[in-house]
């Protein structure tokens, strides 16, 4: 039983063909797998999806084109990594997703196509489970808002605008203020989080009493950027 997870190259100069086409075809069904389950439950892009299902079979061919030898295969899949500098970084759960398509296709060079196959559905398995209980999320993470609230220059906000907002929200800070209209208005920015989210429409309608019925607009916190 021990013998499937020893590697199938005893020796460099056994790797043939048939080696190299299984070793492919492994880190392909690997990457595919890798990247059907990060979809199932994460927000991602098409390039980014298809990137995690090859970037196993691209480390693998590496790793076998140096031979094994891991310190070169890793200079050498580095440099690859320049066509990326003009970039932006993804997410923490992207980067993660990334190491761990290198891993299982440094393996699947390595000869190592059971050990390969058992960390890839292991790691894949946990972030499923992670993602459906919704691991490290906070509790009140949905009622978190952003408040965007055009009011006229001649208004107090901070005695008509900011006592409706704590009546409704449970924490409520203004991060912004900002002329618009050539300086007849003000859009005041509130970051918040609702009491009841069930109440929007009531606190809508109560601030377009005290802002000439000017623009209101409640959106859900953007927390993607913050992702590292």
């Amino acid at each position: 039983m021990s013998s499937i997870f020893d590697s199938i190259f005893s020796s460099v100069d056994t790797m043939g063909p048939q080696e190299f086409i299984l070793c492919i075809a492994c880190a392909l069904v690997m990457g595919f797998i890798i990247s059907g389950i990060y979809m199932f439950r994460n927000k991602h892009s098409a390039s980014f999806a298809l990137t995690i299902a090859l970037l196993p079979a691209i480390v693998c061919v590496v790793i076998m084109a140096v031979s094994g030898d891991i310190g070169a295969g890793i200079a050498v899949a580095g440099a690859f990594s320049l066509v990326r500098f003009r970039s932006a970084p993804g997410s923490a759960k992207e980067i993660v997703v990334i190491f761990l398509s290198m891993a299982v296709g440094l393996l699947i060079g390595m000869g190592f196509l059971a050990y390969a196959a058992v960390f890839g559905i292991i790691l894949c398995l946990v972030i499923l489970a992670c993602t459906s209980i919704g691991f490290g999320g906070t509790k009140d993470e949905f009622e978190n808002k952003i408040v965007k609230i055009t009011v006229p220059e001649d208004l107090d906000y901070n005695s008509e605008i900011d006592t409706l907002m704590k009546e409704y929200t449970s924490t409520c800070e203004l991060v912004e203020v900002k002329s618009v209209n050539m300086g007849s208005m003000f859009r005041l920015t509130y970051k918040a989080v609702l009491k009841d989210s069930s109440k929007q429409k009531e606190l809508i309608d109560k601030i377009r009493v005290r802002n000439g019925n000017l623009e209101v607009a409640i959106l859900r916190e953007d927390t993607t950027k913050f992702g590292l």
